[in-house]
């Protein structure tokens, strides 16, 4: 029963991530309209029938902008914290509402899922772990710094999906207003590269075998500069480095 994972897309403009243990597919975010969502689903072989839950990290309409309309229209349940549950619609179903505490593990069918807090500018957000119980699959496409928390839950993972959301020369001497550049680079804002470096090269990497970098701004950084950052990190070529796009994701790959 082999862990599965693609990304939808990733990026300012809608994320989304599909995990698959046995015959358990759970969708992470949902920052696309219905239908963008079923084409990227479609794309990657997923119809919306075969999700047993989306997991939700924040608010930000980027993550959470499409969860409501896709759960409701196809029953699905959403799993999300109290903080992150305030931001849905008054007439969401409560039927279809699951929050949960960001220090608990729960199951959904065969899929483990591992909330733990980070720090972002958002009301109780989380990222997640996911496991099969053999392989651990760990997500963090939205914090602004790095904690030991967040350390010991990433450390000793088959698959890591790291956000390297901006080059701080690029961001700082590109066109965004002072006022973002300083939310974007701040404590609870998003980790650039030199950041995801630094994150990875304190992880326990001895089971690693898939590397992404995620959620890049398209105007702020630039996928070889991540590639660089998280290869220096784990002391591998640039290319064995995998890069989430905005338009595209990535493809199934095997954890």
């Amino acid at each position: 029963m082999a862990l599965r994972f693609t990304s939808l897309g990733s990026g300012s403009a809608g994320n989304g991530l599909v995990v698959e243990s046995g015959g358990t597919r759970v969708m992470m975010d949902c920052g696309f309209s219905i239908a963008e969502t079923r084409m990227r689903l479609e794309r990657a072989g997923v119809a919306p029938g075969d999700l047993a839950g989306i997991v939700v990290t924040h608010e930000h309409d980027d993550h959470l902008g499409g969860v409501a309309r896709f759960a409701k229209r196809h029953a699905i349940p959403v799993y999300l914290t109290r903080g992150t549950a305030q931001w849905l619609p008054a007439d969401f179903p409560a039927a279809l509402m699951r929050c949960i505490d960001s220090h608990t593990p729960f199951a959904i069918d065969a899929l483990r899922v591992e909330p733990f807090p980070v720090p972002h500018d958002a009301r109780e957000p989380v990222q997640y772990a996911f496991s099969d119980g053999a392989t651990r699959l760990g997500v963090v496409t939205d914090l602004g710094c790095i904690t030991q928390h967040v350390v010991e839950k990433l450390s000793g993972c088959e698959a890591l999906v790291i956000e390297c959301n901006h080059d701080i020369d690029m961001l700082m001497g590109g066109a965004y207003p002072p006022g973002l550049k300083h939310r974007v680079a701040g404590r609870f804002g998003h980790l650039d590269n030199a950041g995801a470096r630094d994150l990875v090269a304190g992880l326990d990497r001895s089971r690693l075998r898939h590397l992404i970098a995620a959620h890049l701004s398209q105007q702020n950084n630039r996928p070889e500069l991540a590639r660089r950052a998280l290869a220096e990190a784990a002391g591998c070529e640039d290319d064995w480095i995998g890069v989430a796009t905005q338009q595209d994701g990535f493809a199934w790959r095997d954890a």
